[in-house]
């Protein structure tokens, strides 16, 4: 089973999701059809492909990204089996934010208080805590897309051992491309290094969740209500990782593979009404090819 979607002390992954997973892990190690559709197997391969470009740049500027990522992709990704949970996650929950676009009308860029606040705030008027939090929540989320409005995964939000496996994976294939010179292995050495402890001290997503959460306090139901309502899932998800103490990774794909029965025990630390959860129910029961534990012919 592959388990990197998961945490230590944290539920397996469905039988269907696991099956995904390999199948996702099998695509992205050897490219060939599989039971994912076309538009799960393009995103999760498009924003493997992202990230792969944006730890390359971190890595070394002479690093010839579009090279590097068609010799991969011809022979198999190196942490295919570390990337496709991730990915996968990344691209489930890209897909589940679309179809809900499609269904209702966009929610706002910042919720009402927020938009009255940055009015505010250009006359000379400060943003309170929460609104600064929340609006933190958003640039973080922000960041998961590329230039262009694609799917990405930002690398703040990336495991520590999985951006430096990748960097690895990266500096040995450089390596191998200027013929195993000494003087520029020792150079990637020093650059695996400097970019390791550079992502260690960032902060993305799962962090502004946590400090939005935090400083929430008894509007904490509200918040998650106002979320659920407005289908501004990066928020809710990011509400329950952090009452989870969860990452956020690892809380959406639980969303995205729960039953409806499940939803209520699932974010009882939400604090959230029945009635409230009937939009999320509606939303995930509409989003198509969902890995749901209960479709055991998958298997």
């Amino acid at each position: 089973m592959i388990d990197s979607v998961s945490s230590p002390g944290i539920d397996p992954p469905s039988p269907t999701l696991s099956a995904r997973l390999r199948e996702l892990a099998g695509y992205l190690a050897a490219p060939a059809a599989g039971r994912l559709t076309e538009e799960q197997r393009a995103l999760s391969l498009g924003i493997a492909r992202r990230l792969v470009v944006d730890v390359a740049a971190r890595l070394h500027p002479g690093i010839d990204p579009g090279a590097l990522w068609g010799e991969w992709v011809r022979g198999g990704l190196p942490s295919a089996t570390r990337l496709a949970g991730i990915c996968f996650a990344r691209a489930e929950e890209h897909r589940w934010r679309e179809q809900s676009a499609l269904r209702t009308s966009p929610p706002p860029i910042l919720a009402e208080t927020d938009a009255t606040n940055a009015d505010a705030s250009a006359v000379g008027e400060p943003l309170s805590d929460v609104d600064r939090a929340y609006l933190a929540l958003q640039i973080a989320d922000r960041r998961r897309f590329d230039a262009l409005g694609n799917p990405a995964l930002a690398i703040a939000d990336l495991d520590g051992e999985i951006f430096r496996t990748l960097l690895l994976d990266i500096a040995a294939w450089r390596l191998a491309a200027v013929s195993g010179d000494t003087a520029r292995a020792a150079e990637l050495g020093d650059a695996v290094r400097g970019a390791t402890e550079r992502q260690a001290g960032e902060r993305g997503i799962e962090s502004a969740g946590q400090a939005y959460y935090e400083i929430l306090g008894a509007a904490l139901p509200d918040a998650a209500a106002a979320a659920i309502a407005r289908h501004n899932w990066p928020t809710l998800i990011a509400l329950a990782a952090a009452a989870h103490r969860r990452t956020y990774g690892d809380l959406a794909m639980t969303l995205l593979t729960a039953e409806s029965a499940a939803l209520p025990s699932l974010l009882a630390p939400l604090r959230l009404d029945h009635a409230a959860l009937a939009p999320l129910e509606a939303s995930l029961m509409m989003l198509p090819a969902r890995a749901v534990a209960d479709a055991s012919s998958d298997e």
